[in-house]
């Protein structure tokens, strides 16, 4: 089954002091949304990246991970994550990120049935390859390699088309400042 992953260990450095994915949204926390979506689109296991308790504590049920640094870059919890879906013997990862609270359940589903064998497959705005993405396992090897804070991109901007998935502009905007938040509620 495609691993479901949440990268959740962000340091927020345009949010503040506040760790956004804490901040209130709609009701509830940030990362909840994300978290959710993940949780109800069926795939599995669910796997969290995140540096924080009080995150870890709003995601039951994901298996939890750190990555090596305290404050990672991108590519740092990509890594983390990838190696807890290889270690659960995961035939492909679906990557969502923990700030994009408008991501649904059937949008993952989408982006993880287009996925094959050997190409990943991600959302797309009509213009580019955006998360959630998914990743066949015969990608890891390059996923495990990603560094910096770019993580897949790379990969995400050699897409074909036919391996898009087109998105509405609400399912792939992300929550950055708290001007961002203001905006979304």
């Amino acid at each position: 089954m495609t691993a479901a992953i949440l990268l959740a260990a962000g340091a927020s450095r345009r949010f503040g002091a506040e760790n956004k994915l804490l901040a209130p949204f709609r009701g509830r926390p940030l990362v909840t949304h994300a978290g959710e979506a993940l949780r109800a689109s069926g795939l599995a296991p669910l796997i969290a990246v995140t540096t924080s308790p009080d995150v870890a504590a709003l995601l039951p049920g994901f298996h939890l991970v750190s990555p090596d640094r305290p404050v990672p870059e991108q590519s740092d919890s990509l890594r983390a994550a990838v190696a807890e879906a290889r270690r659960l013997g995961a035939p492909s990862a679906l990557v969502a990120l923990g700030d994009m609270p408008g991501v649904t359940p059937d949008l993952l589903r989408a982006i993880a049935a287009r996925a094959t064998a050997t190409e990943a497959a991600a959302a797309t705005d009509g213009t580019r390859a955006l998360p959630p993405a998914c990743f066949p396992a015969a990608l890891f090897d390059a996923l495990l390699a990603a560094t910096g804070d770019r993580g897949a991109r790379p990969l995400l901007a050699a897409l074909p088309p036919a391996q898009r998935v087109p998105a509405p502009p609400e399912a792939l905007r992300d929550i950055d400042t708290p001007g961002d938040l203001a905006a979304e509620a």
